[in-house]
């Protein structure tokens, strides 16, 4: 039979939520990382809520990081989501090597092959056990290109580069 956690993964899976890469920057120091935990939390006013594993970098910077980069990835961009879920920059500092990306007038790091993506400003922050979730509010944020979202299903036999908590 199987346990609740178990029926749990199976209803997410079926969810099938869009992935997501989440960037900062601070100085001259920028990470990003893959995201599948991700929600709008408000209408009015807009808010979106982020959730960041504890155990990379990303988090790390994110912690001290004012605003964040949240961007859309395209089905036909799984080698960057693998290069960004399954790499660390603690363990690999060439992980973002070859990802274009220029930072905006708002602080956020774009990724400039991303369809869509926007800036947040880090308005709290939450724990919820090995992740932690960023409340942000918009302040910026690029014209939406058509396109289908990679989805978790497709990003799922990606290993994490770090592992759970």
């Amino acid at each position: 039979m199987p346990s609740p956690a178990d029926r749990f993964a199976a209803w997410v899976r079926c969810a099938d939520s869009a992935m997501l890469a989440v960037s900062e920057c601070l100085g001259d120091e920028w990470d990003a990382c893959l995201v599948g935990f991700h929600s709008q939390a408000s209408i009015d006013p807009a808010r979106y809520l982020v959730w960041l594993s504890t155990a990379n970098r990303t988090y790390r910077l994110a912690r001290r990081a004012e605003v964040l980069g949240v961007h859309l990835l395209a089905d036909d961009q799984l080698d960057l989501a693998r290069r960004l879920g399954a790499r660390t920059g603690d363990v690999d500092p060439h992980k973002l090597d070859g990802v274009r990306h220029r930072r905006g007038r708002s602080g956020a790091v774009h990724l400039l092959d991303c369809p869509a993506w926007f800036a947040g400003r880090v308005l709290r922050r939450v724990s919820g056990g090995d992740h932690h979730g960023f409340l942000l509010e918009p302040i910026a944020a690029a014209d939406v290109r058509p396109v289908q979202p990679l989805r978790l299903r497709q990003a799922e036999t990606i290993p994490a580069g770090h592992p759970v908590g």
